[in-house]
């Protein structure tokens, strides 16, 4: 892991509290380019031990999960880490964390929410930092569709959150292009 937050060796992201849907989209990439896939997705179970006849599947199967468990724990943040520490399997530790990331609850969203209010761009870039707030702007409709976030709402958002040498000239070109909508 680096200190950027990417994983070394696989160009991706480490999971945190707001990137899981593109983190498990890349990461389900990545497994099924190892040919991982299959003992995490839960297709390929352990085979029996102590018959001589399945040796060879049952140390074909523990190296595929150990391969992909390690690449899964690898990927992760320290906070994620407390809730699959205890997963035995590469199989169990996803299920783990889509568990954590779909449950449709009030502390879900509210983790969300707080999130999506203290949004700050830092040292992203305006790109980067939008598609942040999109990315939490749609976690955040799916848990809630009854009050999803406004396009108004969207905006001020992102305004907030940039850098103070951007607020102004951002605001002051989508006035000037006559821009209505951030989500298009």
């Amino acid at each position: 892991m680096e200190s950027t937050g990417h994983v070394v060796g696989l160009g991706m992201e480490i999971l945190n509290q707001s990137n899981y849907r593109l983190w498990k989209s890349c990461m389900e990439s990545y497994l099924v380019s190892e040919d991982l896939w299959d003992v995490v997705g839960g297709s390929s179970t352990r085979p029996p031990t102590g018959d001589a006849a399945t040796a060879e599947a049952t140390k074909e199967w523990t190296r595929k999960n150990a391969k992909a468990d390690f690449a899964l724990k690898r990927s992760i943040s320290v906070g994620i880490f407390e809730h699959v520490s205890r997963c035995t399997s590469a199989s169990s530790i996803w299920q783990a964390l889509d568990q954590l990331f779909n449950k449709k609850n009030e502390a879900r969203l509210q983790l969300l929410e707080n999130e999506l209010a203290n949004a700050k761009q830092g040292e992203s870039s305006i790109s980067e930092f939008f598609i942040k707030v999109k990315n939490l702007c749609s976690e955040i409709n799916t848990l809630n569709p009854e009050e999803s976030i406004s396009e108004a709402r969207l905006k001020r958002v992102i305004i907030r959150g940039l850098r103070s040498e951007y607020i102004y000239p951002v605001c002051d070109f989508g006035s000037r292009m006559g821009y209505t909508t951030f989500l298009g």
